[in-house]
């Protein structure tokens, strides 16, 4: 198994109410259209808790003045690398589709993501 972590921040027209609606109410449902397609196994979002700003800003403060947090994390996994990739047509218009909607709501140049084996401490 295969984890994608995609580490989001929001366009900045948007609050953090605004980003993580259209995320749950307009691109989960894009996502879980085209699962199938791309071989996403499991997909999951982490909101940032917008309640906890005095908390989040002492953790900036703990960490040397780090920078803010992320408004969320996708969590995306995939039995393979070779289920990531492939030239099938549907997949890549799956894949476009769905990086013409991040456009609407990530600050993409802002946004890391990566690829990663997860190796469980605890649980």
């Amino acid at each position: 198994m295969i984890k994608l972590t995609f580490c989001l921040r929001r366009q900045p027209h948007l609050s953090r109410e605004e980003f993580q609606a259209y995320w749950r109410e307009t691109h989960a449902p894009l996502v879980a259209e085209r699962a199938e397609v791309l071989k996403i196994r499991r997909y999951v979002q982490v909101h940032t808790r917008g309640d906890l700003d005095g908390l989040h800003g002492a953790f900036q403060r703990r960490n040397d003045d780090c920078p803010e947090p992320f408004d969320g994390v996708a969590e995306l996994w995939f039995d393979s690398l070779d289920d990531m990739g492939g030239d099938d047509p549907a997949r890549r218009q799956a894949q476009a589709e769905l990086l013409a909607d991040e456009r609407n709501f990530i600050d993409l140049a802002n946004s890391p993501m990566w690829l990663s084996d997860e190796h469980p401490v605890v649980g």
